[in-house]
C-alpha cells in the first residue's frame, strides 16, 4: 500500500473509531458485546467481536509498526462504521445496532 493511501486510511480509521483501546477491551468483555453480530458458525465468536480484538491491537501498535494487513483491516473498519451508522434506529441507546458498532470501536453516543 502506498504511503499516501496509508495516511488516508489512518485518518478514516481514527475518524470512525472513537473508543480507546482500554474502553474497547472492557466492552468486549461484556455479555452484550458477545451477543451481537454475525457468526461464521453457530456458537462461534462474531465477526465484529473478533474485529474489536484486532482493533485493540492496532490501537496499541505504534504507527510505524503497522503492516499491510493492519491497514486493510482499518479500511474495513472505517467502511463498516460508515455504512452501519447510516442505519441508525429510533432508539439507539440499548440497541443491537449500537452494541454492534461498539464491537467495531465506535460508540455512537460519544459523538
Amino acid at each position: 500500500m502506498a504511503e499516501p493511501d496509508r495516511s488516508e486510511v489512518l485518518r478514516r480509521f481514527h475518524a470512525a473509531v472513537n473508543m480507546d483501546a482500554a474502553e474497547l477491551e472492557a466492552w468486549l468483555e461484556t455479555a452484550e458485546s458477545r451477543r451481537v453480530g454475525q457468526r461464521k458458525a453457530p456458537g462461534s465468536e462474531s465477526v465484529g467481536h473478533a474485529s474489536g480484538r484486532r482493533i485493540v491491537r492496532i490501537l496499541r501498535t505504534a504507527e510505524p509498526d503497522l503492516g499491510d494487513e493492519d491497514y486493510r483491516h482499518m479500511r474495513k473498519v472505517a467502511g463498516f462504521v460508515t455504512r452501519h451508522r447510516a442505519q441508525e434506529p429510533a432508539n439507539p441507546v440499548t440497541s443491537r445496532w449500537r452494541y454492534s458498532l461498539m464491537n467495531w470501536g465506535c460508540d455512537p453516543l460519544k459523538d
